[in-house]
């Protein structure tokens, strides 16, 4: 089975492994690009973020990689094909993926651990350093309480990247820990700068607006 998701044609070319650490390094760029990742056993969620010099964070691409009712290695193979082809097309620096969380059957926690390891890998494999939040993190990074609903963090994604529409749910899962990891490293930044997070999301905000 392959994944079943529209991708556009690619840009051509491999960035050489020392660019793409480079901008990781350099963090906030106007070449920061991000793939978030929402991993799931029948949909992983995919989003992806361009960092822009300003600060600002623009929508590049989102969708699903649908895995079909087969058996979990095909389900695991399915999602490492997808994602890898996702990293090649729209060529990304950094992974975020969403940590699992303690699910109330332990059979649906270890099948979305193996979806999640099977993206994380597809990522590895693409030479890209892997950054983890909790579904916590990513709530208080885009709505600024951890415990807000999910209608709340969907809105947030459409205002933040000004679509026009409402993504499919696990893609807007997936744009937002794309965001949340936009965030933290613009932090990172601030603070390496000797600027605390909250005068930066100020600066930003005036140069954005």
């Amino acid at each position: 089975p392959s994944p079943s998701f529209p991708l556009p044609e690619g840009e051509g070319g491999e960035p050489r492994r020392a660019w793409r650490a480079l901008l990781y390094l350099v963090g906030v760029g106007s070449l920061m690009r991000i793939l978030g990742i929402d991993p799931g056993s029948r949909l992983t969620g995919f989003g992806v973020v361009q960092v822009l010099s300003s600060g600002k964070v623009s929508y590049v691409a989102s969708g699903v990689v649908r895995v079909p009712a087969v058996a979990l290695a095909e389900r695991l193979k399915v999602i490492y094909e997808g994602v890898a082809e996702v990293i090649a097309v729209y060529r990304p620096e950094v992974l975020a993926v969403e940590k699992v969380f303690m699910a109330r059957n332990a059979d649906s926690a270890l099948k979305l651990g193996q979806a999640r390891a099977a993206a994380i890998l597809a990522g590895a494999n693409g030479d890209l350093p892997v950054s983890e939040y909790t579904a916590l993190q990513i709530k208080q990074a885009l709505v600024g309480k951890g415990h807000a609903k999910k209608e709340q963090v969907k809105h947030m994604v459409k205002v933040l990247l000004a679509l026009s529409g409402n993504p499919q749910a696990d893609a807007a899962d997936a744009l937002a820990c794309a965001i949340c990891h936009a965030h933290h490293a613009q932090g990172a930044r601030a603070r390496s700068n000797g600027l605390s997070p909250r005068w930066r999301a100020r600066h930003v905000a005036r140069r954005s607006a």
